[in-house]
Formats: C-alpha cells, structure tokens, sequence
C-alpha cells in the first residue's frame, strides 16, 4: 500500500500537528500506527546542519547497536591464511580470497564485506561493483582491518554505517517494530550519541535540525532534538 493510502492517513491523524515528542513517545508512535502485514524496519532521519560540500563538513560513521538491528546479517570475509581461520571462528558466512572472483561474476549474497589489508590490492579492482551498493570495505567503516574476527563479530551484532547526504539529511536503521520499547530507545540514542561525535568543528549553529522517527509503511513523527536524551520509556 502507498504512502497515500487509507491507513497511511488515518495514523497521520492520530498526530498532533506540529507536536514534537520525546523519544520514548514518538517510538510508541512509531509502533502503535504500524499497520503493515509484515515487520517493518524503524528508521531515523535527521537533518544536520552542515554543507557536505565542503570536505570538512562531512558527517560519517559507524555504531553497534545494542539491541542489534533485527536483520540476520550475511557477512563475507576476504581473508586468508590464520586471519581466515579467525573470521570462521567469528561467525562469518563466507570466507576466502576466491570470492573476489565470484563476485566478478555476479555474485552478491551478503550484507557485509570486511578485508584484510593484503587482500586490498585485488579487493580494490571491486569497487565499480560494491561501492554503488555500499558494500565496498573500506579503513573509515572499520571494514578494512587485521582485526578480523572483532569486525565479524561486530557486523553480525548490528553494526551499521551512517553518511550524510548531499543536502544534509541522515537516514538509519534502528531496528524492527518488533523490538521492545526499550531496545528502540537504547538503539535511537547510541545512534544520537555517535552522530554527535562526528560533528565537524566547521559546522556553525545548530547541528542536529530535527530529528524524525519513522516505521517502513508509517508517517515520520517528529522528535525534538533538544530532548533526544530524554524518553517516557
């Protein structure tokens, strides 16, 4: 069902226009006017005040959620040797430097890449294939690493990568309608927690603009970004 639908309209309803919650409310929003047949993906949106322009303004960074993000993450590990062996023993799904060739030829079954830097010089001829896909390892996402197991384990615990956009919006996943209203709090501020850590010294005013919660099928319902660290949970 499109946005423009008859539940779509009757959960914008139940909104208090130009209202702006604490977390905890709007979350229990988030939940409540979830009304698709399946578990929808929770997302944050926010707008940041900065000019991604600029290359000292560009916000980019990776968290662990807590609660995880509710999604059975596939991870590939382009490794070799004794670091192979230890991104076996992390949980990783596949492993091997021979996947730098299935990939060539079209494979694409995983969610995560991470590499070892050795391996880089052959994962490098990659990058017109993953990087339009996000999937590219790369040093800033920590997916390019000697830590292999540490990065393994961390994408299958929920690990995920944030970017502002070129007009200075951010989107991410903070998990599942199904999760409790706890998990989604703890979830929304490690996010909140490790946006505000990239904050560039050049940016000037007010950083984070608004701040906005949303399920897949849902209206977004706005949070005040003054009261990020706050919640009714």
């Amino acid at each position: 069902m499109g946005r423009g639908g008859k539940k779509y309209r009757d959960a914008v309803a139940t909104l208090e226009p130009g209202r702006s919650y604490e977390p905890g409310e709007a979350l229990t929003q988030v939940k409540e006017l979830a009304a698709a047949g399946f578990d929808e993906t929770v997302e944050v949106a926010l707008r940041l005040g900065v000019d991604p322009r600029q290359a000292d303004q560009l916000v980019r960074g990776t968290v662990v959620l807590p609660a995880g993000t509710g999604k059975t993450v596939r991870v590939l590990a382009l490794a070799q040797g004794p670091k192979a062996r230890e991104a076996e023993e992390a949980g990783a799904d596949f492993v091997g430097p021979e996947f730098i060739e299935k990939i060539e030829g079209g494979w694409l079954a995983f969610d995560v890449a991470v590499a070892t830097p050795d391996l880089m010089k052959d994962v490098a001829r990659l990058g017109r294939i993953l990087g339009p896909r996000g999937l590219m390892p790369t040093p800033k996402a920590g997916t390019v690493t000697q830590d292999v197991g540490r990065a393994v384990r961390e994408a299958k615990a929920g690990k995920i990568e944030f970017r502002v956009d070129r007009d200075g919006n951010l989107h991410a996943p903070i998990g599942k309608t199904s999760f409790s209203l706890e998990q989604l709090v703890e979830n929304f501020r490690a996010l909140m927690d490790a946006v505000l850590r990239q904050r560039p010294a050049a940016a000037k005013g007010a950083y984070v603009r608004s701040v906005t919660v949303s399920s897949t099928m849902g209206p977004g319902v706005p949070i005040d970004p003054n009261l990020y660290r706050r919640s009714t949970a």
